[in-house]
C-alpha cells in the first residue's frame, strides 16, 4: 500500500518505526511530544496519540506517567513475555462442551460485565445501515432469487467476497466459495469433509474452545502443538509430530488466534501451507479476526499461499461487521464439492435476507470506513486494558500483547486458579473465560481470557480493578 493510500496516523507511526528499526531511534529514546510532533509533522494532537498509540500495540514504544513515550528496550523489566506452553504429544478424547456451557452461560445476562463474551460490543457495528440495506435489498428482490440461491448461496455476496479477496491478494477458484450460517457451521462442514470418526486433528495450545467441542461432537481426537503467543504454530513442533503421527487435519488460526492473539508472518504461513502440502494433510483456516487488524495492512491469510486446494479458509462477518446476522462462508479448495454436499444435507441453506442485506452494504461502499472505525476502537480499548492489568493485577501476571482482535490472554500467577477467580467474579456480575475452556486436557489452569472490545462501557475498568483485586486474594 503506497504512503498515499495511508491515513495520516499510521504514516506518522510507519515513519516513526522506520526509525526505530534503523537505529536512528534507540531504547530509552524518548520520541517528541505531541505538541512538538503537532508542529513538526502539521498534523492534530488525535494524530499524534492514535499513531503512538499503534506503536504501543506493537511493542516498539511505551508511555511512562507524566514522562511520555519511549523507545522500549527489546527487554521489559516490569513482565515477562508469554513463552509457548508445551502440550502432551499424545492424541486426547475431547470432552469439553459440558464445561464450555456451564462457564459461559453468564455471558447472556445483559447485567454482566461481558469480558468473558466472544463478541465486541454492540455499538460498534453499523446496525442501522445494515437495516438501510436489508430493506433496499429486499425491495428489489425478484421473487426466483428467493430460492434460487439455496446451498451455495447468493451469488451477489459471493462475487463481492471473492472481489474483497482478489484485493488482498487471495484468487479464489471460481464457485469455490459456499455462504453458511456463520462461520462455525462453515468450519464444522470443513471438518466433517477432511475427518471420520477416531480421526487426530491437530489445534493450537491453547485453542479456541468451538474448536474442541466440534471435535467432540464428531469422535474425533485432539493433539495439541506449541503455539508462540506472538507468532502462532511452532513449526518445527508441528514437523516431528506428522513425522511420527497419522493426522487427518490441522485446525488452526493464523491472524489473530483466540485465545492468544498471535500472528504468523507470512513466511510462517506460507511455510505451514506448504508443510501440509508435503504431508497432504488439509488445513482448516479459522480466519474471522484477519479483518481487525490494528496495523496498516491486512495480514494475508494462509489460503493466500494456498496452491493445491488444501487450505479450507473460513471467515464469517460476524465479528467484525455484523453479529447476529449468521452469515459466514468457507473457500474449501478441492474439497467444495464435499462441503457443499454436506452443507445441503443438514442446513440446506443460508437466510437470503441477511445475506442480500450484507450484500448491498457492501455495494454502498461503507465497510473499509467501518473498518477503519472499529480498529481503533478496538487497537485503543485494548491498550487500555493491558495498561489496567499491569496496574491492579498481582506481580507475575503476564499478558499478551496481540496486533488485532479484541482478547487479551492473561498467565496469573501459578498460586492462582483461575476457575475459583471465575466464579468468585462471577458472583459480582463480572463473566471471564477461563483458561481450562482452551485445552483439550484442561490444562491452563492459571490462565484468563478476556475480551477487551467493549470501548465506551462504563463498567469495564471498575470490572479489571475488581478483578484483579480478587486475584491478589485468591
Amino acid at each position: 500500500m503506497s504512503s498515499e493510500r495511508l491515513h495520516r496516523y499510521q504514516q506518522l507511526a510507519e515513519d516513526i518505526a522506520d526509525g526505530i528499526r534503523a537505529g536512528v531511534l534507540r531504547p530509552g529514546d524518548r520520541l517528541p511530544s505531541v505538541r512538538e510532533t503537532c508542529a513538526q509533522r502539521a498534523v492534530s494532537p488525535s494524530t499524534v496519540f492514535q499513531a503512538y498509540g499503534q506503536l504501543e500495540l506493537q511493542g516498539l514504544v511505551e508511555a511512562r506517567a507524566r514522562s511520555g513515550f519511549f523507545v522500549r528496550a527489546t527487554r521489559r523489566p516490569r513482565r515477562a513475555a508469554l513463552q509457548a506452553a508445551q502440550p502432551a504429544s499424545a492424541a486426547t478424547p475431547v470432552a469439553i462442551s459440558d464445561l464450555v456451557f456451564d462457564l459461559l452461560g453468564s455471558t447472556r445476562d445483559a447485567d454482566v460485565v461481558p469480558l468473558g463474551s466472544a463478541f465486541a460490543a454492540p455499538h460498534l457495528f453499523p446496525f442501522d445501515a445494515l437495516a438501510r440495506s436489508g430493506a433496499r435489498a429486499m425491495r428489489r428482490l425478484p421473487p426466483h432469487r428467493i430460492t434460487g440461491a439455496l446451498t451455495a448461496g447468493d451469488e451477489g455476496l459471493r462475487q463481492a467476497l471473492a472481489r474483497r479477496y482478489a484485493l488482498h491478494g487471495v484468487p479464489l477458484a471460481a464457485g469455490e466459495l459456499v455462504i453458511t450460517n456463520g462461520a462455525m457451521e462453515a468450519l464444522n462442514l470443513c471438518l466433517q469433509a477432511v475427518t471420520k470418526p477416531g480421526d487426530v486433528v491437530v489445534v493450537e495450545s491453547p485453542t479456541f474452545y468451538a474448536a474442541l467441542q466440534a471435535l467432540e461432537r464428531l469422535h474425533l481426537k485432539a493433539v495439541e502443538v506449541a503455539t508462540d503467543p506472538h507468532e502462532g504454530v511452532d513449526l518445527d513442533a508441528l514437523a516431528r509430530l506428522l513425522d511420527r503421527q497419522r493426522v487427518a487435519a490441522c485446525w488452526f488460526m493464523p491472524n489473530f488466534q483466540n485465545p492468544l492473539g498471535a500472528l504468523m508472518p507470512p513466511a510462517r504461513k506460507q511455510a505451514l501451507v506448504e508443510l501440509l502440502a508435503r504431508h497432504q494433510v488439509p488445513l482448516i483456516e479459522d480466519d474471522v479476526y484477519g479483518e481487525l487488524h490494528a496495523g496498516a495492512r491486512r495480514p494475508p491469510p494462509a489460503k493466500a499461499f494456498d496452491r493445491e486446494g488444501g487450505v479450507l479458509h473460513c471467515s464469517s462477518f460476524s465479528k467484525c461487521l455484523a453479529p447476529g446476522y449468521r452469515v459466514g462462508w468457507a473457500a474449501a479448495g478441492r474439497y467444495v464439492g464435499t462441503v457443499e454436499r454436506l452443507k445441503m444435507s443438514s442446513s440446506l441453506a443460508t437466510a437470503i435476507a441477511p445475506q442480500l442485506a450484507l450484500a448491498d452494504y457492501l455495494a454502498q461502499g461503507g465497510f473499509d470506513r467501518h473498518l477503519r472505525r472499529l480498529r481503533e476502537a478496538l487497537a485503543t480499548q485494548q491498550q487500555h486494558a493491558q495498561r489496567l492489568v499491569a496496574r491492579h493485577f498481582p506481580a507475575g501476571t503476564r499478558v499478551t500483547r496481540p496486533l488485532g482482535g479484541y482478547f487479551v490472554w492473561l498467565e496469573l500467577p501459578p498460586g492462582v486458579d483461575a476457575l475459583a477467580l471465575h466464579h468468585r467474579a462471577r458472583a459480582h456480575r463480572i463473566s471471564t473465560a477461563p483458561g481450562v475452556l482452551f485445552s483439550a486436557d484442561r490444562r491452563f489452569t492459571h490462565h484468563l481470557r478476556l475480551n477487551v472490545g467493549h470501548p465506551g462501557d462504563p463498567r469495564f475498568e471498575a470490572a479489571l480493578r475488581l478483578l484483579g483485586e480478587l486475584a491478589h486474594a485468591a
